[in-house]
C-alpha cells in the first residue's frame, strides 16, 4: 500500500461512522476555540496596556510621595510621608536635571460639581497646561489650562466631554460658571471625547490649575509629579539624579520613583504569564476530547476486526495497521483543530467588532500550538487502539472474534 492508500482507508472509517466522528471533532473544536479565545483576550490587554503608554509619546518618570518598596507597581502612597512632594520640589528638580524637560505636578481630588439645579460626582485633576501636551488631549472648545506660574492658581476649569454634557445639555459651557466644593468656577475649555486612558476616565473627570485643586481639597502635597523627559534621555540615570538631588532635600528618601518603562514591562509580563496561564487550563479540554477520540477509536476496533483479519490475510503488516488507524484519529484531530480554528477566529473577530477599544488577537504562536496540540492529542490518544488493531490475530479477526 501507498500512503493515498493509507489516508483513503482511514478517511473512509470516518464517513463510515459519521456520527461518532462528529461527536468526537466537537469536542475538539471546543478546546481549540477556548485555547484561540482566551489567548487572544491577553495579546489584546497587553496590545491595549502598549497602545495606551504609547499615547503619551512621551518618555515619562512619576514620582510619588511615601516609600513603596515594591517596585514595578503603581505607588499609591501609603505608609508614612515625613515630608510633602511640593510645588517648589517640581520647579527644582526641572532646573537642576537636564535631561527633564518639563515636570507636571498632578493633585488628584473629587468633588461635586454643580450648575443651575444639576449636579455631579466627578475626579478633580489638578495640573499645568503642559499635562495637555504630555496626555496628547484634544479640545472640542475653548483652550486648556492657562500658561503661568503653577502657584498663582485662578478659577478656571475645563470640563470632560460627559460632564459638559451632562451640565450644560446642548447649551455652550464656555464663559458658564460652576461651583465646586464652594469655589465659583469659570469655564474655559470642553475636552473632546476621548475615554479611557492608563485607568483615568477623561470624560468625565475636570481639570484646574494645581494650586487651586490643592487649596478646595485642602491638600499640601502633591498626588504625583510627572517627569516629561527629553528625547533619548535615559531613565534610570534620571531615576538615580532624582533620588539623590530629592533625598538631599528632604533629607531622606521619603519618595518613589517609578518609570515608564518599568511600570510597561512590569504589565507585559503580568499579562503574558496570565495568558499562558489560561491557555494552559483551556488546552485541558484537548486532553478530555482526546480521550473522547480513544475511545471512538477503540470502539472502531472492535466493530473492524473482520476488516483487520481480511487486510493481514491480504498481506498488510503489523506497521501498516497501525499506521491505518494513528492516521484515522490524527485526521480526526487535525480537522477538529481546523475547524475549531476558523471558529475561534471568526469569536475573536466578532469581540473585536463589539469592543473596538481592545485590539483582540490571536497570537501567530498560539495558532502554531494549537493545530500542533491538537496533532499531538490525535496520535497520542490513537496509539493505543492502533496498537490494539495491529496486534490482532488475522485467523480470530477473520472469525470476528
Amino acid at each position: 500500500m501507498n500512503a493515498a492508500d493509507f489516508f483513503w482507508i482511514s478517511g473512509q472509517a470516518l464517513v463510515q461512522n459519521r456520527r461518532r466522528s462528529l461527536l468526537s471533532l466537537v469536542g475538539v473544536v471546543i478546546g481549540v476555540v477556548a485555547v484561540t479565545c482566551l489567548t487572544a483576550i491577553g495579546e489584546g490587554a497587553l496590545r491595549y496596556v502598549t497602545d495606551q503608554f504609547a499615547s503619551l509619546g512621551s518618555s515619562i518618570v512619576i514620582i510619588a510621595p511615601g516609600r513603596n518598596e515594591t517596585t514595578g507597581g503603581m505607588p499609591l502612597g501609603v505608609g508614612g510621608i515625613p515630608n510633602d512632594l511640593t510645588l517648589a520640589d517640581s520647579r527644582f528638580l526641572e532646573r537642576r536635571i537636564p535631561a527633564v524637560r518639563t515636570a507636571i505636578p498632578v493633585a488628584a481630588s473629587s468633588g461635586k460639581i454643580r450648575h443651575g439645579g444639576k449636579s455631579r460626582q466627578v475626579p478633580i485633576i489638578g495640573t499645568t497646561a503642559d499635562f495637555e501636551r504630555m496626555q496628547k488631549l484634544e479640545l472640542a472648545a475653548g483652550t486648556f489650562l492657562p500658561e503661568g506660574d503653577p502657584e498663582r492658581g485662578s478659577s478656571v476649569i475645563v470640563l470632560g466631554h460627559t460632564v459638559a454634557r451632562e451640565l450644560f445639555g446642548p447649551a455652550l459651557a464656555l464663559g458658564q460658571t460652576v461651583r465646586i466644593s464652594g469655589s465659583r468656577m469659570r469655564v474655559v475649555g470642553v475636552l473632546a471625547e476621548r475615554g479611557t486612558q492608563l485607568g483615568l476616565q477623561i470624560d468625565e473627570t475636570v481639570f484646574a490649575p494645581v494650586s487651586t485643586v490643592m487649596r478646595i481639597a485642602n491638600e499640601t502635597s502633591l498626588t504625583r509629579l510627572m517627569l516629561d523627559l527629553q528625547p533619548r534621555a535615559e531613565q534610570k540615570r534620571v531615576i538615580a539624579r532624582v533620588r539623590e538631588l530629592l533625598t538631599e532635600r528632604h533629607d531622606e528618601e521619603d519618595f518613589t520613583c517609578i518609570s515608564q518603562d518599568a511600570v510597561m514591562a512590569s504589565l507585559s509580563s503580568i499579562l503574558r504569564i496570565l495568558t499562558l496561564a489560561v491557555a494552559g487550563i483551556a488546552a485541558i479540554s484537548l486532553a478530555v476530547a482526546g480521550i473522547g477520540i480513544m475511545n471512538v477509536m477503540l470502539v472502531s476496533v472492535s466493530e473492524r476486526t473482520e476488516e483487520v483479519g481480511l487486510l493481514k490475510a491480504l498481506g498488510a503488516s503489523r506497521r501498516q495497521i497501525l499506521a491505518i488507524f494513528l492516521i484515522e484519529s490524527a485526521l480526526l484531530s487535525v480537522a477538529g483543530g481546523i475547524a475549531g480554528l476558523g471558529a475561534g477566529s471568526a469569536l475573536v473577530a466578532l469581540g473585536r467588532a463589539i469592543y473596538p477599544a481592545v485590539p483582540l488577537a490571536t497570537p501567530a504562536w498560539a495558532i502554531g500550538a494549537v493545530l500542533g496540540l491538537s496533532l499531538a492529542t490525535g496520535v497520542g490518544f490513537g496509539v493505543w487502539p492502533a496498537w490494539r488493531a495491529a496486534g490482532l490475530d488475522p485467523v480470530a479477526a477473520l472469525q470476528g472474534r
